[in-house]
C-alpha cells in the first residue's frame, strides 16, 4: 500500500527547504518540530549521509477537526514532512492522508484526509514550480 506523496526537485537542498516551509505555510501548515537526521547520525553515530531532514507540520484545524472524531488519530496525522538529497536532486515526501482512512476505517475521517490531501499536494505542487524557476535548476 503507497503511503506517500512525493515530488523530486532539481534544486539545491537549502533553497528547496526553504520552498518546502514557505508552500506548507502558504497552505496553513506551521512547523512545529525540525530533525536534522544527517547532522544527528553525524553527531551520535559518526556516521556520514545525505542532507535529510524530518519537518513536523501541523495544520491545527485540520488536527483539531480529525482529533475530534478519534483522540488516536494522533499517532497517524499527516505531520512529517522529508526533505532529502538523492544526488543533484531533492526528493520531498509527506505521509499520505487516505491511510487516515484506511488504518483507521473511520468513514468520518475521509473528508479530512481530502482536506488534507489537497493541501499537501497543492504544497508540493508549489515546491516543483519553485523548483523549475530556480536559477540552478533545469532551463
Amino acid at each position: 500500500m503507497p503511503y506517500d506523496r512525493t515530488v523530486t526537485v532539481e534544486a539545491p537542498f537549502q533553497q528547496v527547504q526553504q520552498d518546502v516551509r514557505n508552500a506548507l505555510g502558504d497552505q496553513g501548515f506551521g512547523i512545529l518540530t525540525e530533525i536534522d537526521v544527517q547532522a544527528t547520525l553525524k553527531a551520535k553515530l559518526d556516521h556520514d549521509m545525505e542532507p535529510y531532514l524530518i519537518l513536523g507540520a501541523c495544520n491545527p484545524p485540520l488536527a483539531h477537526r480529525a482529533l475530534e472524531v478519534d483522540r488516536s488519530i494522533g499517532l497517524l496525522l499527516p505531520c512529517n514532512v522529508v526533505v532529502r538529497a538523492d544526488g543533484e536532486k531533492v526528493i520531498v515526501q509527506t505521509v499520505d492522508p487516505g491511510t487516515m482512512v484506511t488504518l483507521t476505517g473511520l468513514d468520518a475521517m475521509a473528508p479530512l484526509a481530502e482536506e488534507a490531501t489537497r493541501r499537501l499536494d497543492a504544497a508540493l505542487a508549489a515546491v516543483e514550480t519553485a523548483g523549475r524557476e530556480s536559477p540552478s535548476g533545469p532551463a
